[in-house]
This record gives C-alpha cells, structure tokens and sequence, in this order.
C-alpha cells in the first residue's frame, strides 16, 4: 500500500499509544482488590442461595405455627361452649356425660397440639439461628467489598482517566491518516495481538526479529514504504 512516512511514523506512535491503552485496561482488571470483590460477589451469591432456601423453610414452619394456634384457638372455644352446656345441663346427667367425654377429647387433642408447638418451635428457633448467621455473612461481605473499592477506587479511576486520555489522543492522530491505512493497521493489530508495525532492520523484521533473504527481502522492499513480514506478516515501514 502506498502511503507516505509521516504517516507511517504516526501510526507507529499510534501503536505505542495502543498498546498503553491495552496495558491499562489489563492493569485495571487485574487490579487485586477487584479480583477479591469478584470473589466476594461470588461467594455472597452462593450465600444468598442458601438464604433464600433457609427463608423458604421459615415460611412453611411459619405456616405450621400458625396452622397449630389457629386449630388450638378453635379448641379452645370448643371447650367454653362444651364447659357452658355442662352447667347448663344441670342434672341430666346424660349431657353432661357427652360433652364432658366432648371436653376429654378437644384436652387430648390440644395437648397433642402443645407438643407440635414446642417441635415447631424448636424448628423455628434453629431456622432463626442459621438465619441470621448467613445473613450476617452477607452484611460482612458488603461491608467488605465496600472498604476494598474505596482502596482501589482511586488507582482506578487514574487508569480510566489514563485510558479516556490516551484513546483521545489516539483517535485525534488517527484522524490525520488516510482511513484505508487506519483500517489496515487496525486490521492487522486484531490478528496480531495489538503489535501490527514495525520497522524493517536491513534484513530483518524488527518485530518476530525473523532474518528475510534473497527474492523475499528484494520483493518486500519493492513494497516500500510500507510492506508485510513473510513470517508474521505484520505491517513493515521500509525506509
């Protein structure tokens, strides 16, 4: 392709300002506190699953306390009106007889109630605990992912605005070339891991550093001002 050297030489500090970018852009995700809120985010997601089944089974033994005190409410009603026919039956003896035996079985069957209250109960009170023991690992895992961004905040925010500026920069010298050797360089730069020119060394690529003899190096200097390296074939400024 043909171009001229000023716009080779621009595309070469192109590069160097690319591949700051790229260096920053990997700086910043490697930065240690964000990989650690990664992890944090992850485990307090798993957290947060186990917590929802916990939350799950306090909903249904909540609904057994409620089911049990609302049978034993009715029981008891059952038995002041029992209570209440019994005086008024008076001698006959044969009512009171009823609903006395009436009275002996709402007892039992509220005394059988009385038990599944303490199991419940019981149920619900070690519900409670591992409750509010992952719920107190979430609340530690914020508060720990808050105080590990407020340290990295301020290096990150310095690589953003390293990264905005530089990509400001970049786009502005971009603007000057032809946009078909943009295209080419940025081409080139995606196949290549970002490193796509270079400046050809008497015989050799000063890139892959790859000795070029005899018809390649006579063809690729027929190429000038701008070639491709056999090996690496990235883009050669050729002086």
């Amino acid at each position: 392709m043909q171009a001229e050297f000023t716009d080779l030489e621009t595309l070469l500090e192109i590069q160097k300002i690319d591949l700051e970018i790229i260096q920053a852009k990997k700086k910043r995700v490697e930065l240690p506190q964000r990989i650690e809120v990664m992890r944090l985010r992850k485990k307090r997601g798993e957290i947060q699953e186990k917590l929802d089944q916990v939350y799950e089974l306090q909903k249904r033994a909540d609904g057994e306390m409620t089911e049990v005190e609302d049978e034993d409410r009715s029981l008891v009603e059952k038995q002041e009106r029992a209570q209440e026919l019994i005086d008024a039956a008076g001698s006959d003896y044969r009512k009171v007889e009823s609903h006395s035996k009436e009275m002996a079985g709402v007892a039992k069957r509220r005394e059988t109630l009385a038990e599944k209250r303490v199991e419940v109960q019981a149920q619900l009170d070690k519900i409670k605990g591992v409750r509010d023991q992952l719920e107190g690992a979430i609340a530690a895992s914020e508060a720990e992912e808050s105080r590990l961004r407020a340290a990295f905040e301020g290096e990150d925010t310095a690589l953003a605005d390293q990264i905005r500026a530089c990509t400001a920069k970049r786009d502005e010298m971009a603007a000057s070339i032809a946009p078909d050797l943009v295209k080419l360089y940025a081409k080139t730069a995606e196949k290549t891991g970002g490193v796509a020119i270079g400046k050809l060394e008497e015989d050799t690529c000063g890139i892959c550093r790859t000795g070029i003899e005899g018809g390649r190096l006579i063809a690729l200097k027929a190429e000038a001002p701008l070639g491709t390296c056999p090996t690496c074939k990235r883009l050669l400024v050729i002086e």
